[in-house]
Parts: C-alpha cells; structure tokens; sequence
C-alpha cells in the first residue's frame, strides 16, 4: 500500500497532463475558424474564414487585378515598335512607371487582409502613399504634357516628363519615411509598434498624396480648350480618372475616421476599409486610363492620317500598266481620227495653229492685251503664247487692209501656198 500510495501522485500527474493536452487540442480546434488549417497563425485566418468573407472576395479581385496589370505592362512594352506617334511614345516611360505603381496597389491588399503586426502595419503606412504617389504623379504630368501638345502640337521629351513622375514620387517616400521614423519615437521613445498609430495621423500623412490628386485634376481641365483637338481625349481620361478617384478617397476617409467609430467596431472594419479603398481606386486605374491609354497607342495621327488621304501610295501592277496601255491606246486612236479632218486649205488660218498643247517648247511673245494686263491680272502659268506656223500670210491674219484691185491675186497666191503646205511631209507642223 506505502508503495501504491507513492506511485499515485506520479500517475495522477500524468494523467492531468494528458487530459489537458487533449482538451488544448479540442479548444484550439474549435477557436480555428472554417476554412482554415489546424497549424495557420491567428493572423492569416482572413485569408481563410469563411465566416469573414470580405478577405476571400478581395483576395479573388485582387489575384485578378495583379494579372490584368501584369499583361497589361507587357502589351505596353510590346507595343512599342507599333506607335507611329513620337509624343505618344514618348509617354511609354511614365506609363509603364504608372502600371507599376498600380500593381504594387493590388499587391498591399493582401497586407491589410494580413491581421496587424510589426511588419504588416509598417509596410502599409509606409507603401500606402508611395503607390498611390506614384500614380498620381504621372497623371499630373500627362496632364501637363498634354497642355503642351494641344496648343503646340509638341512638347517636351519623354525623359524629362519621366524624371518629374520619379522626382514628385520620392517626395512621398521622404515625407513617409521621416513621419514613420518620427511617429514611432514619439510614441514609445523607442523602436515601438507602428499599429499604435492613430487613424487621424495616417490620413494626415497623405496630404501630399491629396495634392497631387487635386493637381492632376486641375490640370487636365486646359488641356480640353487647345488647337489640336485630337489630344482632348487623352485629357478627359485623366479627368475621368481623378474624380472618381477623389470620390473613393473621400469615402474611405471618412469612414477610416469617422464611420466605424459609429459602427463600434473600428479596429475590426479598419482594415477593410482600407483594403477596400485599394481595390476599387486601382481598377479605377484600369478601366479608365490604362485600357483607354492602349487602345490609343498604335493609332495614327492626325496629321498622318492627312498626308496619307492627301498622297496616296501607287503600286506598280497589273492594274496600273493595263490603265496605262489602255490610255496610250487611246491616244494613237484619237490621232488617227485626225486624219479624217478637213484639210487646212479649207479652213480659216490662225497665227496660232502651230500650237500643239506643250508649253515646254512654245516661246515667250507678249501681246499688247497681256502688256497692258500685266499689274492687274494673274495668270497661273508663265505668259507663254505659241509661236506661228510658217505658213500663215498677213492676209489670213486680218492685220492689214487689201484694195479691191488686189484681192483676186491675193486670193490665188494664197491657195496656192496652202497647196504647197499640204504636200509637204511636214505639214502637220
């Protein structure tokens, strides 16, 4: 009995030991929620619970965001050999730059669905405005480049509207790299936790952010009133893009900062909110300046356009050499039937009747009528006027007065002239 009595304690502990190792297991069990494995952290469960569905919903339109991002930036680097415009592609760089900044918006959703920690509440305050900078920051300067291509028809090179989209983004990476610095110390005194950051605070970081918005916005605006209208497009995309981006900034603002406190819940619809503000402003990126921007991209001008109406490339065919052959046909035909004409005896001579349509080989002979027109009419061609034939007589010109006496001899010397012009092989001269 001494001896069972010893080994009791023993074996009551280890009994206790494993029925509450079987009952951990069960609870852990049942805290799981559906749709998650046994062995996920806490922190990752809105990326499974089924119970909260706006992390799985979100996570589906975000996947398909980051793929729709992904082709879209390789159609636009593959479109490059096709743009026949210079200045559109010369915003190839900043486009580019812009679908970046876009995807890297799809990508954060998947930090806010992530439950808050160290890593994931710095990584949102410090990329949520960088992204969002760097979209912004193109559309300005497209808006600007515009305003010079509708009044000039030119503006300025590619790079440099590059270097300004790149310099106006690294203003938002100092601005969130010394407010995170300086927040975080303010608060503990030491490297302290990022998620104790106010909500008010983090809207107040973005007011850089807000300026670009508004600036892209305003600026847009001139770029519909300029000469070259076929650059007015571009702009309104831009306008279409910052108001209803303005629209989703202003909702999810005010129920970051105002609206869930009134639900009750802020810590729980804070992220969300966030979440949700992503998804909807970056597809708004999508559909209403990426897709646009691209199917505008390989079209021609409107000056190309004009100049291919206005001279048209001639193919060398068999079309082209049966038209030619038909006209040169044509015109053997049209000479032949001049044979059939009366003869020149028969008509009446002009001075002119050696004429034969050439102005290369005519020579210049001012009239007095074109002397005295001279500073008051314009001809469209040189004053050129045909030389006479040799055959023409004075009398037949009409330029001086015969006697009745001698207008009988007159008469035969001049038949006999035009009998002798009609025998000669160079009559048709």
């Amino acid at each position: 009995m001494a001896l069972l009595g010893g080994f009791c304690p023993s074996g009551t502990i280890l009994a206790s030991t494993w029925l509450l190792c079987i009952f951990s297991k069960v609870v852990k069990a049942q805290t799981s929620p559906t749709g998650c494995g046994e062995g996920l952290l806490s922190i990752y469960y809105n990326l499974c619970d089924l119970s909260a569905a706006w992390g799985i919903v979100l996570q589906a339109i975000t996947s398909a965001g980051i793929v729709s991002s992904f082709i879209l930036t390789i159609v636009l680097i593959a479109s490059t050999p096709f743009i026949q415009d210079k200045r559109k592609k010369s915003m190839l760089g900043t486009q580019v730059f812009f679908l970046l900044g876009t995807l890297g918006l799809f990508c954060l959703v998947f930090d806010m669905v992530v439950k808050q920690y160290f890593s994931t509440c710095a990584s949102r305050r410090f990329l949520f405005g960088v992204f969002f900078a760097i979209c912004f920051s193109c559309l300005w300067v497209h808006a600007g480049y515009l305003n010079y291509l509708v009044r000039r028809n030119t503006g300025p090179s590619g790079w440099l509207i590059f270097g300004i989209a790149v310099a106006l983004s690294l203003v938002e990476v100092i601005i969130n790299t010394e407010w995170l610095i300086i927040t975080i110390v303010r608060t503990t005194g030491t490297a302290g936790d990022p998620c104790a950051i106010a909500n008010e605070d983090f809207v107040m970081a973005l007011i850089y952010v807000m300026f670009l918005i508004l600036a892209g916005f305003m600026t847009a605006w001139p770029a519909l009133c300029g000469r070259y209208g076929h650059w007015k497009k571009h702009a309104v995309f831009i306008l279409l893009t910052n108001f209803l981006s303005i629209c989703i900034w202003i909702v999810w603002i005010v129920m970051y900062v105002y609206g869930n406190k009134q639900v009750g819940t802020p810590i729980y619809w804070d992220d969300p909110t966030l979440a949700i503000a992503l998804v909807s402003n970056a597809w708004a990126f999508v559909f209403f300046y990426i897709i646009p921007e691209i199917s505008q991209l390989t079209k021609p001008s409107l000056e190309q356009t004009f100049e291919e109406e206005l001279y048209p490339p001639r193919g060398v065919g068999y079309e082209t050499i049966l038209k030619e052959q038909s006209s040169q046909s044509m015109y053997v035909e049209n000479k032949a039937f001049s044979m059939d004409e009366p003869q020149a005896a028969k008509r009446p001579v002009s001075p002119y009747s050696g004429y034969n349509g050439q102005m290369r080989s005519s020579v210049y002979q001012p009239t007095e009528m074109a002397l005295m027109n001279k500073n008051t009419t314009e001809l469209p061609y040189d004053i050129i006027i045909p030389r006479a034939t040799a055959n023409s007589h004075p009398a037949a010109s009409g330029t001086s007065t015969l006697r009745a006496e001698d207008a009988y001899p007159a008469q035969n010397r001049h038949s006999t002239n035009n009998g002798q012009a009609n025998s000669s092989p160079y009559s048709q001269w």
